[in-house]
């Protein structure tokens, strides 16, 4: 059993985000670089850039990124959250800029290796912060 697994058994989903879940789906999707390079190549270069850089993150909307990702994709979430895929994308506009924005303290785009430890960062939070 992964550490993601242990977590989410440890956590559950009942009444909150199943981050866990959410995790695993951006290693899916290419790791945090992947999403970023598809939402840059749906013209949110300058959106992407403002979660990265030490600035103020622009807000993205839910419309926006099912227009990014792929409706495949984005029902891949639903079903691991049991919620339909608009809710999914809404929830993808609400966590992807806090994320990234974690990841990237120093102005520096994050790697994929950074993943699991800004998910236990942010699950520490949810949980005793």
């Amino acid at each position: 059993m992964s550490l993601l697994d242990q977590l989410g058994g440890a956590l559950g989903s009942k009444g909150s985000i199943d981050y866990v879940a959410i995790m695993q789906w951006v290693e899916q999707q290419g790791g945090i670089s992947g999403l970023l390079e598809k939402f840059r190549h749906g013209g949110l270069t300058e959106v992407v850039q403002s979660w990265i850089g030490n600035g103020t993150n622009q807000p993205i909307t839910g419309d926006r990124v099912e227009q990014v990702l792929s409706s495949d994709a984005l029902q891949q979430l639903a079903t691991k959250l049991g919620i339909d895929s608009q809710a999914a994308s809404g929830i993808i506009a609400q966590f992807l800029p806090e994320i990234v924005n974690k990841l990237s303290p120093d102005g520096q785009e994050p790697g994929n290796a950074d993943m699991i430890s800004a998910g236990l960062s942010m699950l520490t939070g949810k949980l005793f912060g």
